[in-house]
C-alpha cells in the first residue's frame, strides 16, 4: 500500500519572535527539522511527501528545503507535491468574512491537499521532531488500510515527559484510552511545566508518563470526505466568531470519536519529541540533533544512508 506523508508548513509561527520558524536551521549543514522528518519517513517506507504551505512563503520555502528535497527524493524514487492553504478556499456558498487575515486551521490545511491524496496518509507539523519510531508505527498501520473501514484512524502517542520545554509552559492533549489502546478522549491541558519530579500545572503534579497527542495522525481517504463535510458544518456554528475561529484537526477528530464515526488507535512511541515553539528552544534543538548525530542515530550527511 502506497503511503504519503503530509507536512503542515503553513503556520505563521507567532511565538517564535518573527521569521518563519519552520525554516530555522538546526543541523550541522543547515538542515531544518523537516529534513529529519522526511529522512525518517522515507526510511520507514513512505513513498510520497506533500508540503502544505502558503503562497507568500513559497519562495523562502523552496530556497530553504523544497528544491533541495525534490532532488534528494527524485534520486530515491519518492514523489514530492505541494498544496497551498488559501484563506479564501471555503465551502460553496461561504464568503470570506471581512477582516479575516489568518488561515482557518489544520483541518483546512489538510483539505488543501485533498486532490493529490490517493491513499492512506500521515500528517505532521513541520516544526516538530517526532523521532524514528513514530514514523515506522504509522507507516505499518497505514499499510493495513482497508477501504471498507474509512474511519479506522491512528495517532502517535508521545510520553508527556518527553515533550516538555525548558523554556516555558506548554499545552498538551493528554490521551484517554480503553484497554485495547484505542483513544476515548483527549484532555486539552494548558500551562504544563517541566519540574524536577516530572510535570505540573500551577504547582499540581501531572502524570509525566501519560501519553499525549502531538498532532501526528494516520488518516484515510474516507476521512478527508468527512473533513470536507465537517468544514461546511464548522461555518454553520461560528456566528460572531468569524475573525478568529479555527477548524482544527484534533477537535474535529474528537467530535467524530464522540459520535462513534471513527476509531483512533494510539501507537505509543518512547522517542523524545522536540520543537521550536519559543526562540530559546532553537539552541536546545540544535544541541539535541548534535547529540543524535554523535550517537549514530543520523549521519552528518543526513540522507547518505538511504538507498533506492
Amino acid at each position: 500500500m502506497k503511503t504519503t506523508l503530509v507536512i503542515m508548513a503553513a503556520g505563521i509561527g507567532s511565538r517564535f519572535g518573527g521569521g518563519i520558524k519552520q525554516l530555522a536551521a538546526v543541523g550541522p549543514n543547515g538542515e531544518i527539522i523537516m529534513d529529519y522528518s522526511i529522512h525518517d519517513a522515507i526510511e520507514a517506507g513512505f513513498e510520497k511527501i506533500v508540503f502544505i504551505i502558503r503562497h507568500d512563503i513559497e519562495a523562502a520555502f523552496r530556497q530553504a528545503i523544497g528544491d533541495r528535497i525534490e532532488g534528494i527524493c527524485a534520486s530515491l524514487g519518492v514523489e514530492i507535491a505541494y498544496a497551498f492553504q488559501e484563506l479564501d478556499a471555503l465551502p460553496e456558498g461561504v464568503s470570506l468574512p471581512k477582516g479575516r487575515t489568518k488561515p482557518w486551521g489544520t483541518g483546512q490545511a489538510v483539505l488543501a491537499c485533498k486532490d493529490i491524496l490517493d491513499g492512506p496518509f500521515a500528517v505532521i507539523n513541520a516544526d516538530d521532531y517526532y523521532g524514528k519510531q513514530a514514523f515506522v508505527l504509522l507507516h505499518d498501520f497505514l499499510q493495513n488500510y482497508d477501504p471498507a473501514a474509512p474511519g479506522a484512524l491512528s495517532m502517535a502517542g508521545f510520553v508527556l515527559k518527553n515533550t516538555l520545554s525548558d523554556n516555558g509552559a506548554v499545552t498538551r492533549g493528554i490521551c484517554r484510552m480503553n484497554a485495547e489502546g484505542f483513544l476515548t478522549g483527549v484532555d486539552e491541558t494548558s500551562g504544563i511545566e517541566k519540574t524536577a519530579d516530572g510535570a505540573a500545572v500551577a504547582g499540581k503534579p501531572v502524570d509525566a508518563d501519560s501519553l499525549v497527542s502531538m498532532n501526528m495522525w494516520g488518516l484515510t481517504p474516507g476521512f478527508v470526505a468527512m473533513l470536507e463535510q465537517g468544514f461546511v458544518e464548522f461555518f454553520a456554528g461560528i456566528a460572531g466568531k468569524e475573525l478568529k475561529a479555527e477548524y482544527l484537526l484534533p477537535i474535529f477528530i474528537d467530535e467524530l470519536l464522540k459520535a462513534g464515526k471513527v476509531s483512533v488507535k494510539v501507537l505509543p512511541t518512547h522517542d523524545r519529541w522536540f520543537g521550536v515553539t519559543y526562540q530559546e528552544d532553537k539552541a536546545v534543538v540544535i544541541e539535541s540533533f548534535a547529540k543524535l548525530i554523535e550517537a549514530g542515530v543520523y549521519r552528518k550527511d543526513l540522507f547518505s544512508d538511504l538507498k533506492q
